[in-house]
């Protein structure tokens, strides 16, 4: 099962070109950009540990910093999934305005659905990441950094 978390999850892997025209839109916005990296993408995880800091007052013609940020990323955890995020500060508090993932796992284990049974019929779903049962570094095979 394929990892959907944030736009343009259901479509193929963006190239270098399409994550820049992205970058370049949220710049042009004023939005902030981050990335963020982890090898547990359960759907509640949606913390991710940051990448450097993130990047604020970057203008639009500043788009090859913040793709050099999302390179530097990618060859320093090759087997995790990135994502980068475009925040709106414009009401006074950073939101969320844009999120794509920008690099996958080549293995990607996919969740479980269990069922439990509970008392008076109540029944409880939850999700269960193969991913987590190994541990951290070791979850997508070998390259993987902690």
């Amino acid at each position: 099962m394929r990892i959907t978390q944030g736009a343009f999850s259901y479509l193929a892997e963006l190239t270098d070109e399409q994550i820049e025209a992205q970058l370049r839109y949220a710049l042009q916005n004023g939005w902030s950009i981050s990335v963020e990296y982890t090898d547990d993408p359960h759907p509640r995880n949606s913390y991710w540990d940051l990448w450097g800091t993130p990047m604020f007052d970057l203008s639009v013609d500043e788009v090859e910093t913040a793709m050099r940020e999302v390179r530097a990323c990618r060859e320093g955890f090759p087997s995790h999934y990135i994502k980068v995020i475009a925040s709106d500060a414009s009401y006074n508090r950073q939101s969320t305005a844009l999120s794509f993932i920008v690099n996958r796992p080549e293995v990607e284990p996919g969740f479980r659905l269990d069922r439990t049974d509970a008392h008076d019929r109540v029944v409880r779903y939850g999700l269960h990441s193969y991913a987590t049962e190994q541990p951290p570094g070791q979850r997508y095979g070998q390259g993987s950094n902690e």
